[in-house]
């Protein structure tokens, strides 16, 4: 196997395998806390600091956590992780921690995290891992900044809490609830794939290889690959 340049693992989060846009993952504080730029940047630079601690941590101890107990052991690093920043939040940003509510705790169970943990972090070096949680973590952080850039320009008229001129008196409320969300993410992720003329994933990338049931896996969804191909 080829082996990625450490260019390669810093900046493919961005766009090549952008977890929010290519990947699909952390949907739901994706769509819940894009309705305010502040609150989007906040939410998107606390994950990518429990992120970069976690991959960090996880990769220093992959040779000694046990392979059938790793998915609790990385669940405990990244809940201590988000404890921390959490409890920095609540003291120099009380603001911020009261518009993020419930989901910066949720940061714990978030599957980009533990996705990387699982598949990079768990089989690659401490440097690789920190490159790894600083571009996921800044892919996560601009798809959170464009989704309420639009979102909160067009729905509340403002950008950051300032006012837009044009906007301002031309608001459209539909974007600032749900099926807004819905609507600039598909379309966020339809042009995310044009950009990239649809050659993200590659086929074999759906294979058993770094899945966290593989190991209690009978082979079914190996052997349905097999027949899909």
């Amino acid at each position: 196997m080829k082996k990625e340049s450490s260019f390669s693992v810093l900046f493919k989060g961005l766009l090549k395998e952008n977890p929010v846009f290519v990947l699909v993952l952390g949907t739901c504080p994706t769509l819940a806390m894009s309705t305010s730029v502040k609150s989007a940047v906040g939410m998107g630079l606390a994950a990518m600091a429990v992120l970069i601690c976690s991959n960090a941590v996880i990769s220093l101890l992959r040779k000694i956590i046990p392979a059938t107990v790793r998915i609790p052991c990385y669940i405990v690093i990244i809940a201590a992780f988000v404890t921390v920043v959490e409890m920095i939040i609540h003291a120099y940003f009380p603001e911020l921690y009261k518009s993020l509510g419930v989901y910066l705790a949720l940061i714990t169970v978030n599957c980009i995290i533990l996705g990387r943990a699982e598949m990079f972090a768990g089989k690659n070096s401490v440097g690789k891992s920190i490159l790894d949680g600083i571009g996921m973590g800044l892919g996560f952080t601009l798809a959170m900044f464009m989704m309420s850039t639009i979102r909160e320009v067009l729905g509340a008229g403002t950008f950051a809490d300032i006012p837009v001129p044009f906007f301002q008196d031309h608001k459209i409320g539909i974007f600032v609830q749900a099926p807004g969300g819905l609507l600039v993410y598909g379309l966020l992720i339809a042009f995310v794939n044009v950009i990239t003329k649809g050659k993200v994933i590659k086929k074999k990338s759906f294979g058993c290889e770094g899945c966290p049931s593989a190991g209690m896996c009978s082979g079914g969804c190996q052997s349905a690959v097999k027949e899909g191909e």
